[in-house]
């Protein structure tokens, strides 16, 4: 069966509030990020990208391509307010919709021809976003995720494409590799070195090629250059929080023990966190003395989703909330106040040595498993 799968995305979302929030932004170049040299940039304006500035780049450097550019520090908490009126407003009109990043959105509207015709549906729901909210944002309406995806960022900004089932190949075969999902500047030089640019070119490869030389990653940049994509809209569940608890066999006084697996659980959470694109800005540490009196302390942070912040957040409640000089039955701890985010989300004061620290900690992760890389403190 044909699908019709919508991409919402908001375009230059940070940048987009502050304007609504701040009307003398408009129009000029705006870089979000961290204000201090070592911060890297978070999100810019278009203006500024005619400079050379980019997302996850240095704030030195995109400070030096555009110095007459407005640095904003960045409110995440605005940010997912409106985040969230979007979501309000594509919930009561979609059947079915995944909220895949605080910015973007799938909606399945298959079906939805027979009675409205889906180009005319999903842009009256683009002009009721842009009237409930004043956020500019685009979409993309094709066959599936892939396809919408990038018909999106072609759409950009602030407009809309659909591409049918038979002008997905003519479509996508003169675009450049860059533009297709899951082929980040690595998998790029790999491919420009055998001397593919475009997406087109990368589809006549012979699959077995492709498996050779990338694994099972080859095999699903192949699918989606030749314009297959089975991946299903999942429906949108806000998960409130996650959390771990570790009950002991013999209660528990050893105070090294109880840091080594605070800082383990802490570890784990993040990992998690990570793997499923959320952020979190509220911690909590939880005890149950051997008596069975049970304790709770917890603290609000920055967005987060980055142990290190974390285990010194962890760390700080346990000291607080273990007050008597008596053993441990249980020990845990919860992330709570979740939002939907990437890592980038929260590069406000983090560097770029660091973020790439910590992507190729999870990679080894996902294809080790978790154990693969650990703090030794934690083990």
């Amino acid at each position: 069966m044909k699908r019709s799968i919508v991409h919402f995305d908001l375009d230059t979302f940070f940048v987009s509030v502050e304007r609504l929030l701040n009307s003398s932004l408009i129009g000029k170049p705006i870089i979000i990020g961290g204000t201090s040299d070592r911060g890297v940039v978070s999100s810019c304006s278009y203006e500024a990208r005619k400079f050379g500035v980019s997302s996850a780049m240095p704030m030195k450097m995109a400070n030096y391509l555009c110095p007459e550019a407005i640095v904003v520090r960045g409110d995440m908490d605005q940010y997912t307010k409106y985040s969230d009126m979007v979501s309000d407003v594509i919930a009561e009109s979609a059947p079915l919709y995944e909220k895949a990043s605080i910015d973007e959105h799938y909606l399945d509207i298959t079906g939805m021809d027979r009675f409205f015709g889906c180009y005319k549906w999903s842009k009256e729901l683009r002009e009721q976003i842009i009237s409930e909210t004043g956020l500019p944002i685009s979409f993309g309406l094709s066959v599936n995720k892939t396809v919408s995806k990038i018909a999106t960022g072609e759409a950009k900004p602030n407009g809309a494409i659909e591409v049918d089932n038979t002008h997905v190949k003519p479509f996508l075969h003169p675009l450049s590799i860059k533009k297709m999902p899951g082929i980040g500047d690595k998998t790029y030089r790999s491919l420009r070195t055998m001397g593919v640019d475009t997406i087109g070119t990368l589809s006549t490869i012979p699959l077995e090629v492709m498996m050779r030389v990338m694994g099972k990653n080859g095999n699903e940049i192949w699918k989606k250059s030749n314009g297959i994509d089975l991946t299903l809209v999942k429906p949108y569940s806000k998960r409130k929080s996650m959390s771990t608890e570790r009950t002991f066999d013999k209660d528990v006084i050893d105070m090294q023990q109880l840091n080594r697996l605070l800082i383990s659980m802490v570890e784990k959470l993040g990992y998690d966190l990570r793997n499923k694109q959320r952020l979190t800005s509220c911690v909590t540490v939880k005890i149950r003395y051997s008596n069975f009196d049970t304790h709770t302390q917890q603290k609000r942070i920055s967005y987060t989703s980055f142990d290190h912040h974390i285990i010194e957040v962890v760390q700080e409640l346990f000291k607080k909330v273990y007050t008597r000089r008596m053993r441990l039955r249980l020990i845990g701890v919860k992330f709570s106040h979740l939002i939907q985010g990437t890592q980038q989300l929260d590069l406000f004061d983090n560097t770029p040595q660091m973020v790439d620290l910590y992507q190729a900690c999870d990679r080894m992760r996902n294809r080790y498993g978790y154990d693969a890389v650990r703090r030794s403190i934690a083990m």
